[in-house]
């Protein structure tokens, strides 16, 4: 395994694993947790991986030409098992399954306008701090796309659920499921919202740079 998949493993697993954990004890602090959880993976990993550490991110950092087509898959498949292995772990801590739902009365097309929303606005933010030519070797990198999750859990995760990440969403539903917890109707939620954000970041990160991109790959 190359050391950037395996980077993507433990990034994608420890900010499961604050996702999970701050989720079951409710606290009203989780989002300034689990923001601060992805600013320090992002920080140990930037430089190894891209720290990416959701498949929507990797998709925009791809559509971007900051990573090889070949990349792609396997980054997803190390995301999600980071995020299966966390959900193992808050399992074997707590005794307890989690997974991100909808707000009660929520339709799902609020939901997934709000994972499509942040998700772009996180995608975004990664591609302009830590792709981008005219930010190239900053130090605030981390910070920006840490904080990003954090203005995104506090605004919308009372509505969609909050995962804006499939491995997010989708690892802990997992575990969730074969626990006989619960299913995976709201899946797709978080896989289509999260990944067309990032898409459509992609695609105005192109309109904001439009400088050719071959001095900078």
């Amino acid at each position: 395994m190359k050391m950037a998949y395996a980077t993507e493993v433990i990034g994608t697993y420890f900010l499961v694993l604050t996702v999970g954990l701050t989720s079951l004890s409710q606290s009203p602090l989780a989002p300034l947790a689990i923001g601060s959880s992805l600013m320090i993976m992002v920080y140990m990993g930037g430089h190894v991986s891209g720290a990416h550490y959701n498949p929507a991110v990797t998709l925009a950092v791809w559509l971007r030409g900051k990573l090889p087509a070949g990349d792609v898959v396997p980054y997803w498949i190390a995301q999600l098992l980071g995020a299966l292995l966390a959900a193992l772990t808050v399992l074997y801590l707590t005794g307890k399954t989690f997974a991100a739902a909808p707000g009660a009365d929520v339709t799902w097309g609020r939901a997934l306008a709000v994972e499509a929303i942040f998700t772009f606005a996180l995608a975004l933010v990664v591609l302009n701090s830590a792709t981008a030519r005219q930010t190239e070797k900053n130090s605030f990198y981390g910070l920006a796309i840490g904080f990003t999750i954090v203005v995104a859990a506090f605004a919308g995760g009372g509505i969609s659920g909050g995962a804006f990440n499939p491995a997010v969403g989708i690892g802990p539903m997992l575990i969730d499921t074969l626990m006989g917890q619960g299913t995976l109707a709201n899946a797709w939620l978080y896989i289509v919202g999260p990944l067309a954000g990032a898409a459509l970041a992609a695609l105005f990160f192109r309109a904001q740079n439009p400088e050719p991109d071959s001095a900078e790959a």
